[in-house]
């Protein structure tokens, strides 16, 4: 009878090892996600100490007085001199512009979003001929710098008997603020399932209805977003109101005007610490509210990507 031959047994030696050259890949990819990842966090520390010195320079110069402030920067003040604030309040009237500047940042904020987020959900929502065209030009007053428009502004204010009033620089600063407003909002309009709308339609619910207790509360991320940078760029806001609040509306005026005055006044009569005191107020609000508001800013920022 035939005999079976056997297959000649395979030395373990001979067996193909596991191929190294996954574990260096991913090895490497480590190391350069650590490299990247250092980078970043040294550029975020040099940033930080940027934003950071300023800030804590004004801070202590608000305590400190001309001979201090003049020395050695940094150090501490000798004594907490509060003074130099109540000079700022009362003397250099910083109490009234900080209020001034609440005001207009007040209704020009909330006339921009009540506008632009109307706008904007016309824009993306709905098919009308010229809606490219009017979105067009509200995305091309972004391309268009202020300081190319101060001179017919003034007089269009001016001539609509404006000028020097707080209605006529919340006007200013609504249309300004437009642009960026609407084409946020437009591009995150878009991303809202349209069955929603169309279920609130179904029943019953206008078209305003639909907007305002349907799908506006939908974008509340990225209305409370572009409420912040909108309080910041009003609130910062420095040529619009030179030009439409002149010197003889002192009265009227806003923070940092106000602190512009100061800042000439300090240069004759060395009232520094004063000065600084009003810069640190003007900051503080601002400061507090990003603060506060920064998961709202970065929620907002990341929704419509994540949808």
């Amino acid at each position: 009878m035939p005999t079976r031959t056997e297959a000649p047994a395979v030395s373990k030696a001979s067996e193909p090892g596991p191929d190294p050259r996954p574990a260096s890949r991913a090895r490497a990819d480590r190391e350069q996600v650590g490299l990247l990842a250092g980078m970043a966090h040294l550029s975020l520390a040099l940033w930080a100490l940027v934003v950071i010195v300023p800030l804590l320079f004004t801070f202590l110069g608000s305590f400190k007085n001309t001979e201090e402030l003049f020395g050695d920067p940094f150090t501490l003040p000798a004594s907490l001199r509060w003074e130099n604030w109540t000079r700022a309040w009362d003397t250099a009237h910083v109490g009234q512009y900080l209020l001034n500047s609440v005001v207009v940042v007040f209704f020009g904020v909330a006339g921009t979003m009540l506008l632009g987020s109307m706008a904007a959900y016309v824009l993306a929502r709905y098919e009308f001929p010229g809606n490219r065209i009017f979105y067009y030009m509200f995305v091309s007053g972004l391309t268009f710098p202020v300081f190319l428009a101060l001179v017919p502004l003034f007089f269009v204010v001016k001539n609509l008997g404006l000028l020097g009033t707080h209605t006529g620089l919340v006007l200013v600063y609504i249309a300004y603020s437009l642009p960026f407003t609407v084409f946020f909002l437009a591009a995150f309009f878009k991303t809202l399932p349209k069955e929603i709308a169309e279920a609130a339609v179904v029943d019953g619910c206008s078209h305003t209805r639909t907007f305002f207790q349907v799908m506006l509360p939908m974008a509340k991320p990225a209305v409370v977003s572009l409420t912040i940078f909108n309080v910041l760029g009003q609130w910062n806001q420095y040529l619009l109101p030179l030009v439409l609040l002149p010197g003889d509306a002192e009265d009227k005026w806003v923070l940092p005007q106000g602190i512009a005055s100061i800042s000439t006044a300090a240069g004759n009569q060395a009232d520094w610490g004063a000065l600084f005191a009003a810069l640190t107020i003007s900051i503080i609000p601002m400061l507090v509210i990003y603060v506060v508001f920064q998961r709202q800013i970065q929620s907002g920022l990341t929704a419509g990507a994540l949808k």
